[in-house]
């Protein structure tokens, strides 16, 4: 796929993740999803999120896990795609160290 259609594929499926988890999470914790990885040309995307309080990730990973299926289902209903990926869920522990790095530069300006 173009950069573009991978750019425009994975836009698509954050919105609808998104969607989904706000019709059907408890809404216990905040659950935000940061991006999407295309893989196997478009065929699986991974789904990475994050979750606030961080204590309930374990949690949010459990529910998400659990919920694959409906989730692409959901995605089959609401995008006009030819071939709705295969879905896998991670936490972003890429944005959790990008959110810590800014914690501690904020700390060290107030020194």
């Amino acid at each position: 796929m173009s950069d573009q259609k991978d750019q425009k594929m994975k836009e698509i499926l954050r919105a609808l993740a998104s969607e989904f988890l706000m019709r059907e999470s408890n809404r216990t914790s905040l659950i935000t999803i940061t991006s999407v990885e295309l893989e196997a040309r478009g065929s699986r995307a991974k789904i990475l999120f994050t979750v606030l309080p961080e204590n309930q990730e374990n949690a949010a990973l459990d529910f998400f896990t659990r919920r694959l299926r409906d989730l692409r289902e959901y995605v089959q209903d609401h995008a006009r795609m030819m071939r709705v990926p295969f879905f896998e869920v991670s936490i972003d522990v890429g944005e959790k160290n990008r959110q810590r790095i800014d914690e501690i530069e904020r700390e060290v300006e107030e020194k």
